[in-house]
C-alpha cells in the first residue's frame, strides 16, 4: 500500500518528520518498507513558470515560440504542445535538467537544440517528461496559484510511504485507516471527509432491482444511481494523488471509484446504467459453460464456484475482480449504476488466483471487509461524482443486506491486560488510547466494556484489546523483568535425539550431510522402487503441484540421494560419501480398509558412497571405493549406538545381485546395504560404481543405547590366529558371530580370506585374529587351550568348519 503523505495529512496532522513517523508506524502499526520521494530527481533545474506570450514559429505551422517567466528571468523556447496558452502556470525544464525522453521513455539530460532554425534552450514539460505518467499529448497545466520560479520538486514533490499491511488488517489498505493509527500514535485527531450531497429525481429503488441469489458468497450489495454524468478527466489533484499511490488516472468516474477505494479501502465499480438489461442486478454463481468478456478485452471461461454480477440477460462483471466490457463506463455514459458490496474473501481469492487476475480490488476483498464499509464508500463516491462529474444523485440507495452485522462488544478485565502485558497501564491512558483508535470505552469496576468499531473486525477477544494498547503505548515501555514461575520441563523426544546422534556420528566418520526435497517426480521413484511396491502402495500426489519434478511425496530417499551424488561427482574428485536423515512417506495399502488417509512417516538414514579412496600424503588415489567402504560407515554408526548387528545376503530392487546384504538388529531387518545396480546408476547419470546403505531409525530406536565408558582391564589378553575352512557360501559374519560366543573370547577380527587349489572345491578359508581375556585374572596356557578346543568343536558342529593347520 502506497501512502502519499500529502493525502494522509488531509485527515490527520503530521507532526513528526517522515523518518520518525515511519519508525513509529513500523513499531506500532505495519512496516514502512520504503520512503519514496517523488520529484527528487527534478532538482533545481525544473521550475514553475508562467507563459507570457505564445507566437507562431517562423518556419513551422505546428510549432510555436513560447516566452516563459521564471521569476528571475524570461526564456523563449520552441514548443509543439497544442494546449499551451498565455497566462498558464507550467513546468519548465532548464538546460541540464534530468528528464524522461518523450519518444524513447529513457532518462536524458536536456540540451540546447536548434528546431527549424530557432535555438531552443529549455522546454515546457509534459507529465511523461517529468515521469509522472505516460501522457505526452500536451504540457502539464499547474494551478493558477503555483509560485513562479519555485523548484517543481518543492511544489509537486511528494513523500510516499510504501507500507506492508498485515493479513488481518484490511483497514491498513486505506489512507483513512492509516490515518487512524497515525492519530493514535502521535496524539492527534482524525478528520474524516464530511459526506454531504444533494439528491434529486426518481428514487434509486424504482430504477434498479437487486437480488442476491447466493448470500453465502455476498452478504451485502448496494446500488446507487447517479445521472447527468459528464465523462472527462478528473481534477488534477485527484490524478496526482492516484499517481502517487501507484494507480493510473483514466477518467473522472473510474478515478473516483479508485480514489474512494484507496481512501476507505472499499472497492467500488461503476456500470453504465443504460447497458444494464432489465434494470436488474442478480448476484449469483456462474452458470455452466458461462463466459465473460472483461474490461481488458479478454474472454474468460467461468467456473460454477465463481461469483458474477449479472443483469436480466447475462453476466456483466466478475464479482470483486473485474468488470465486463459490455457494461463499462464509456465516453457516452450519462447515467452510472454505482456498486458497493461485501463478498466472501476466500471465494474472491480463489477466483482471482485461478484466472491469474489479482488486482487492487481483489487484494482488499480477499482479506475480508466489514459490512458497514460498503455504505460509507458508496456515499463518498456519489458525493465526488456530483462534485466532479456533474452528476445528480438519485434519492436513497438499494441496499440488500440478508444478514446484518452485529456490533461487537468485548468485556476486558483490567487484570487480564496486566497479565498479558506484564505492566500496569493507567485507566486514563487505556481510555485515551482506545478512544483514539475509534473504540468505544465504558469503565466499570475492575473492567472495561469496549465497543469495537466496524473497521476492526480482527479485534474480538480481550487479548486483542491488550495488543492494541501496547502497540500504541510502545513496546519500548515494556520493563525488563525476570521470568516468573518455573520453566516447564522439556518434553522427551527420543526420535529427534537419535536422529541428531546419527548425524553427529556419520559426520565424525567423514560423511557429508545433504538435505533434499521431500517432493519428487514419479519417474524418480520408478527408478528406485519396484513396480510391485508402487502398485500396492502408490505414492501420494499433491493436489496442486508447483511442477512435475515436485509432484509426489517420496516413498524412498534413494532417488534424491543418487541425484545429488551425480551432481557432486561432476564437480568433485576423490571419495564422495553423502548421507541424509529424513522421512519416507509410505501410504497405507490400498487393500487395507482400516486406518486413516495419512501416510506412515518412516524415519530413515540413507548414505551413498562413490569415487576413489583417499590417497596418502596428499597424493590422489585411483583405487575405487567398494562395498566394504560403505559397510565401514554402517559399522561405525552401529558400534557408536551400541547396537549388535548381523549381516545376511539378500536381494533388493535397484541393488546388484550378489552385492547386497540385509542389516539385522535384534533378529529383524532394519536396513540394507549394497552396490547400486549399474542400470539404476546410469538412469541418474552416476558415473562408475556407487554403494548405498539405508537404515530405519524408527526400528533402531528401541535398540540404540548410549555408549558408556568401561575401564580397560588390568589383566593382559591372549591373542592367536585361527584359520577355519568352511563352505564357500557361509558368510564371514556368521563365522565371526560363532567365534564370539566362545568362552573367554573378547574379540575376533577377520584378516584373510582364501580360496584356491589347496582347498577342496566349494570351500574357503577364513583367518581370524582371536583375543581371549578373563575379567579377573590372567589366563593360563592350559585355560586358553581348553577354550580353543571347545571353540573348534562348536564351530565344527554348528557350521561344519574345520581348523586349518
Amino acid at each position: 500500500m502506497k501512502v502519499p503523505l500529502e493525502w494522509l495529512s488531509e485527515y490527520v496532522p503530521l507532526v513528526l518528520p517522515p523518518e520518525e513517523l515511519a519508525r513509529r508506524l513500523t513499531l506500532g502499526a505495519a512496516e514502512v518498507e520504503d520512503i519514496i520521494r517523488t520529484g527528487g530527481d527534478w532538482g533545481e533545474k525544473v521550475r514553475v513558470g508562467e507563459v507570457l506570450r505564445v507566437e507562431p514559429h517562423p518556419n513551422a505551422d505546428r510549432l510555436r515560440l513560447v516566452t516563459v517567466n521564471l521569476g528571475d528571468r524570461q526564456q523563449r523556447v520552441v514548443c509543439g504542445a497544442p494546449n499551451v496558452a498565455e497566462g498558464q502556470r507550467i513546468a519548465f525544464g532548464e538546460l541540464g535538467a534530468e528528464l524522461i525522453d518523450g519518444h524513447t521513455g529513457k532518462p536524458s539530460v536536456l540540451k540546447s537544440n536548434k528546431i527549424r532554425g530557432v535555438l531552443s534552450e529549455g522546454m515546457v514539460l509534459s507529465e511523461r517528461e517529468l515521469g509522472m505518467s505516460d501522457d505526452h499529448e500536451g504540457i502539464i497545466e499547474l494551478p493558477a496559484d503555483a509560485p513562479i520560479g519555485t523548484p517543481l520538486s518543492d511544489y509537486l514533490g511528494e513523500i510516499v510511504f510504501d507500507m506492508a499491511a498485515w493479513a488481518n488488517r484490511p483497514d491498513l489498505l486505506s489512507i483513512v485507516g492509516v490515518a487512524r493509527d497515525v492519530a493514535a500514535l502521535t496524539g492527534q485527531r482524525v478528520t474524516e471527509p464530511d459526506i454531504v450531497y444533494d439528491e434529486s429525481g426518481e428514487p434509486a429503488a424504482s430504477r434498479i432491482a437487486i437480488e442476491i441469489a447466493d448470500p453465502d458468497l455476498c452478504s451485502r450489495y448496494i446500488g446507487m444511481v447517479i445521472e447527468g454524468i459528464r465523462i472527462g478527466p478528473s481534477p488534477l489533484w485527484m490524478q496526482e494523488r492516484l499517481t502517487a499511490a501507484g494507480m493510473r488516472p483514466i477518467n473522472n468516474i473510474v478515478d473516483i471509484t479508485n480514489y474512494v477505494m484507496l481512501e476507505y479501502g472499499q472497492p467500488l465499480h461503476a456500470f453504465d446504467y443504460d447497458r444494464i438489461s432489465g434494470r436488474q442486478i442478480v448476484v449469483r454463481r456462474a452458470r455452466p459453460n458461462e463466459s465473460l468478456v472483461m474490461i481488458d478485452g479478454e474472454r474468460r471461461a467461468l467456473a460454477p464456484e465463481m461469483l458474477v454480477i449479472a443483469d436480466a440477460a447475462r453476466a456483466v462483471a466478475l464479482a470483486g475482480v473485474m468488470g465486463g466490457r459490455d457494461s463499462e463506463v464509456s465516453d457516452t455514459t450519462t447515467t452510472v449504476l454505482l456498486e458497493a458490496a461485501t463478498f466472501k474473501g476466500t471465494n474472491i481469492r480463489r477466483t482471482a488466483s485461478r484466472l491469474k487476475m489479482r488486482s487492487e480490488a481483489s487484494a482488499r476483498f480477499e482479506k475480508g471487509l466489514p459490512h458497514e464499509l460498503a455504505a460509507v464508500a458508496a456515499r463518498r463516491a456519489a458525493q465526488l461524482m456530483a462534485l466532479h462529474a456533474g452528476g445528480r444523485v438519485a434519492p436513497g440507495m438499494v441496499d440488500v443486506h440478508p444478514v446484518p452485522a452485529t456490533p461487537a462488544t468485548i468485556d476486558v478485565p483490567a487484570a487480564r491486560i496486566r497479565r498479558v502485558l506484564g505492566i500496569d497501564i493507567p485507566e486514563g491512558r487505556v481510555v485515551e488510547v482506545l478512544t483514539a483508535l475509534g473504540f468505544g470505552v465504558r469503565q466499570e469496576p475492575g473492567r472495561y466494556r469496549v465497543d469495537v468499531p466496524y473497521w476492526r473486525p480482527d479485534v474480538r477477544i480481550p487479548d486483542d484489546v491488550a495488543e492494541e494498547l501496547i502497540r500504541i503505548v510502545g513496546y519500548d515501555d515494556l520493563p525488563t523483568t525476570t521470568v516468573l514461575g518455573r520453566l516447564p520441563p522439556p518434553l522427551p523426544q527420543p526420535m529427534r535425539d537419535l536422529r541428531e546422534r546419527v548425524k553427529d556420528i556419520l559426520v565424525a566418520a567423514g560423511m557429508q550431510e545433504i538435505m533434499t526435497y521431500s517432493l519428487v517426480s514419479l519417474e524418480n521413484l520408478q527408478r528406485v522402487v519396484s513396480p510391485e511396491a508402487l502398485a500396492v502402495t502408490p505414492p501420494l500426489r499433491l493436489a496442486n503441484p508447483l511442477s512435475s519434478e515436485r509432484e509426489y511425496l517420496r516413498t524412498s530417499l534413494r532417488g534424491s540421494a543418487l541425484e545429488t551424488l551425480a551432481r557432486t561427482r561432476r564437480v568433485r574428485r576423490g571419495e564422495i560419501a553423502l548421507f541424509e536423515t529424513a522421512r519416507a512417506y509410505i501410504p497405507h495399502d490400498r487393500n487395507d480398509s482400516g486406518g486413516d488417509d495419512l501416510p506412515d512417516e518412516e524415519e530413515t538414514v540413507l548414505g551413498v558412497v562413490a569415487g576413489q579412496r583417499p590417497g596418502r600424503w596428499g597424493q590422489p588415489s585411483t583405487e575405487p571405493v567398494d562395498f566394504f567402504d560403505a559397510k565401514g560407515y554402517v559399522e561405525v554408526l552401529l558400534r557408536m549406538l551400541a547396537v549388535d548387528v548381523e549381516w545376511a545376503a539378500t536381494e533388493e530392487f535397484g541393488l546388484l545381485s550378489g552385492r547386497a546384504a540385509a542389516i539385522r538388529v535384534g533378529g529383524r531387518d532394519v536396513g540394507v546395504i549394497g552396490q547400486v545396480h549399474p542400470d539404476v546408476a546410469a538412469a541418474f547419470d552416476v558415473e562408475g560404481s556407487a554403494y548405498l546403505f539405508e537404515l530405519r531409525l524408527d526400528l533402531l530406536l528401541d535398540q540404540a543405547a548410549e555408549r558408556r565408558y568401561h575401564p580397560y582391564s588390568s589383566v593382559p589378553m591372549v591373542e592367536e590366529d585361527l584359520n577355519f575352512v568352511v563352505d564357500a557360501a557361509t558368510p564371514a559374519a556368521g563365522v565371526r558371530g560363532a567365534i564370539l560366543e566362545g568362552r573367554y573370547v573378547l574379540a575376533a577380527h577377520l584378516f584373510d580370506e582364501y580360496t584356491g587349489g589347496q582347498l577342496p572345491p566349494g570351500k574357503k578359508s577364513l583367518a581370524f585374529a582371536v583375543s581371549y581375556q578373563a575379567p579377573d585374572r590372567t589366563l593360563t596356557d592350559d585355560e586358553v587351550a581348553k577354550a580353543r578346543e571347545r571353540l573348534v568343536r562348536t564351530m565344527e558342529k554348528r557350521l561344519g568348519a574345520t581348523l586349518r593347520s
